[in-house]
C-alpha cells in the first residue's frame, strides 16, 4: 500500500499556504511507501487525477457563503470547484503566502478533490467531480465546541478507482 501525507495547519511547517512538503529531517522518519507532498498537491493515482487540499479556505466559505457549514463539507468543497480556485476569499482566515503562482487555481480539474479540515464527513459530487472530506479519528475538543462544530470520527470514505464509488467504513 502506497500512502501519500499532505501537511495542514498543525504541522511542521509554514502556516502560510501553499505549504511545502515536510523536511528531510521529518520525512527520512519514515517508510520508503510514504509518498510526501506540499499542502496543495495534485497526483495521480493509476491514471485518476486527486487535487489534495488540506482545506483550510473551509473556515472562509463557512464564514461567507449562505447554506455552506462544518457538518457538509462538500458544499464549502463545491464552492471550491464552481470557482476553480481553493482558496477563493482573499484575506479572511487563510494566509496565502505571496508567490508568483497561484497555486490553488483548479487546473486542471480534478477527478477528485480531497481534503480534510474540519474533521467531518462530506462526500458529494459537483459537475463530475468527486468531493471528498475525509473527517478525523478524533472526538470533539474543546475548541470545537466553542465554535460548534461536530466532527464525525472513525468514518472512512473508500473510493474505488475504477468507478469512483464511494463507500463509508465506520470503526
Amino acid at each position: 500500500m502506497k500512502i501519500i501525507i499532505s501537511p495542514g495547519n498543525h504541522d511542521a511547517v509554514r502556516q502560510a499556504e501553499p505549504q511545502p512538503r515536510f523536511p528531510e529531517r521529518i520525512t527520512s522518519l519514515f517508510s520508503d511507501r510514504i509518498t510526501f507532498v506540499g499542502n496543495p498537491a495534485l497526483v495521480d493515482l493509476d491514471g485518476v487525477k486527486v487535487l489534495m487540499y488540506h482545506g483550510r479556505s473551509i473556515d472562509d466559505l463557512v464564514a461567507s457563503v449562505p447554506g455552506v457549514s462544518y457538518q457538509e463539507p462538500e458544499k464549502a468543497m463545491a464552492e471550491m470547484v464552481k470557482r476553480r480556485h481553493l482558496s477563493p476569499i482573499y484575506g479572511s482566515r487563510v494566509s496565502i503566502a505571496p508567490e508568483k503562482q497561484d497555486h490553488f487555481v483548479i487546473d486542471p480539474v480534478p477527478d477528485i478533490l480531497h481534503c480534510g479540515h474540519v474533521h467531518t464527513v462530506g462526500i458529494g459530487n459537483y459537475k463530475s467531480v468527486l468531493l471528498i472530506n475525509s473527517g478525523t479519528w478524533q472526538s470533539q475538543t474543546e475548541f470545537q465546541k466553542r465554535v460548534n462544530l461536530m466532527p464525525t470520527p472513525a468514518k472512512v470514505p473508500v473510493v474505488d478507482l475504477s468507478t469512483l464509488r464511494t463507500t463509508l467504513l465506520q470503526f
